[in-house]
């Protein structure tokens, strides 16, 4: 019989898991950081934003609106991230304007736009009963195995939120 403290960690756990799954603390620039002279309009190709996400960098960032993003300057209602240990939250989906305000490092490429996606939602139920393919007319020609994903637990939160929900249902069973 599970105790209720004992399944309390367990759900803690999983809410932990599925916390740091769905969410991720995002280094801008990678290991070339937050500084001027880096093309940031490169390095944001390929990369998906999500609500719940969080930028880190080590300098003087502000957050604009794109007029000045492209103007290089800040208007009094700019949100100033100023400890150079800031954590900016991507709090909402929609585009969104980085520049640093020290000197003249803007305007030597230091800023960046991102538009920042909704959070992952589950995935929608399966059809009941999916038709068969249909036979194939050439034998198919082997295919390599895929490659696992690095980070299963990333790639897929929904699973881990349900894990975590069958193995509370099944100490609850087992109580």
């Amino acid at each position: 019989m599970a105790s209720l403290p004992t399944m309390f960690a367990v759900l803690s756990f999983a809410a932990a898991a599925l916390q740091s799954a769905m969410a991720a603390d995002i280094v801008v620039g990678d290991a070339k950081g937050w500084r001027p002279d880096f093309n940031y309009t490169s390095w944001v190709q390929g990369k998906q934003f999500k609500v719940g996400d969080n930028l880190e960098g080590a300098d003087n960032v502000m957050q604009v609106w794109g007029v000045e993003f492209e103007a290089c300057s800040a208007s009094a209602t700019a949100i100033v991230f100023a400890t150079g240990h800031d954590k900016v939250a991507l709090d909402a989906p929609g585009r969104r304007w980085y520049i640093c305000g020290v000197g003249d490092h803007c305007s030597r490429g230091q800023k960046l736009a991102v538009d920042v996606l909704p959070a992952a939602t589950s995935p929608a139920s399966p059809p009941s009963s999916p038709p068969p393919p249909p036979p194939p007319l050439t034998p198919p020609s082997p295919s390599p195995s895929p490659s696992r994903s690095p980070n299963i637990i990333a790639a897929r939160p929904y699973h881990v939120l349900m894990a975590a929900v069958a193995v509370a249902a099944a100490m609850i069973a087992a109580a």
